[in-house]
């Protein structure tokens, strides 16, 4: 089999998908609309069976670029092939699988999404996008998009645009970004009557260090409830679920704030059993 050129002889884009296979990062080349090649005839609606590595998939000896984030790889020969630099060609950028690097890209399409991160979110490696910016972790999860306004998750089985290595220091994923892709229960369960959240065993010292940060993180919680436009249920349980994964597990809750989140719910009318149980199931989920 021929050998891709060497990274300083290929040219654009297949330069950095080069770069990035070395590196472990699956690429694959977007064309216009920053969107995946469509599967060509023989792999139509995966009648070919799909990759190896796409989910309930078969083999496919197909020679191009045509299975979405399936298609992304980090073998130089397959990426600097006739058929894969034929699509280089047309592309208008490089994509990767976040997820097939073992990363999670939270995808923060305006300024009202950074913002909420900033205070929602523990800092991480970002990059500046068109919009927006992408915090990335490490870690992978379920991707999901319209998590709330303006922000996607982009994970397994999805592909985000390549746009550098960014800057800062990337962090392990949080339960914060785990919680914002958890559907509400369907079913209700009886709240318990205390809603409190216990310190953890050995200590309860806040590792938050500061007051100001817990208010901080209250204050961004009922904006965000008071904020909702629709599906108010749902954003009332992802709002607990977020306050609990960042702060459920130090002991620094007291009933104080937990009636100021219920108060804010209440005011987009939620009623005080819902609060209840929207609180008992976060902490289900979360397990605090």
């Amino acid at each position: 089999m021929t050998q891709p050129a060497p990274i300083r002889r290929a040219p654009g884009h297949l330069a950095v998908a080069l770069n990035l296979a070395r590196r472990g990062i699956p690429a694959l080349p977007l064309r216009a609309g920053k969107v995946p090649f469509g599967n060509c005839p023989a792999c139509r609606d995966n009648a070919c069976g799909g990759r190896p590595n796409m989910k309930h998939a078969g083999p496919c000896r197909c020679p191009g670029v045509c299975h979405a984030w399936a298609a992304a790889t980090t073998i130089p020969a397959v990426i600097a092939s006739p058929a894969w630099v034929a699509a280089w060609r047309q592309a208008v950028c490089v994509g990767y699988h976040p997820g097939g690097a073992g990363l999670t890209v939270v995808d923060l399409d305006n300024a009202d999404a950074i913002a909420w991160a900033h205070g929602a979110l523990p800092a991480t490696r970002t990059v500046p996008t068109t919009r927006g910016e992408h915090w990335i972790y490490q870690g992978t999860m379920g991707s999901s998009n319209a998590v709330r306004p303006g922000i996607d998750i982009k994970s397994t089985m999805s592909y985000a645009r390549w746009l550098g290595p960014g800057t800062g220091t990337m962090t392990t994923l949080p339960d914060a970004v785990r919680a914002l892709a958890v559907k509400e229960p369907p079913t209700v369960q009886p709240a318990p009557h205390v809603t409190t959240v216990s310190a953890p065993v050995g200590g309860g010292e806040c590792r938050h260090r500061t007051p100001a940060y817990l208010d901080r993180g209250i204050a961004m919680a009922e904006q965000r409830i008071a904020e909702a436009r629709s599906a108010v249920h749902t954003t009332v349980y992802r709002t607990f679920l977020a306050v609990l994964s960042a702060h459920g597990r130090c002991g620094c809750l007291t009933d104080v704030h937990v009636s100021r989140l219920f108060t804010a719910a209440q005011a987009k009318g939620e009623s005080p059993r819902h609060c209840a149980d929207a609180w008992a199931n976060a902490r289900t989920a979360l397990g605090v």
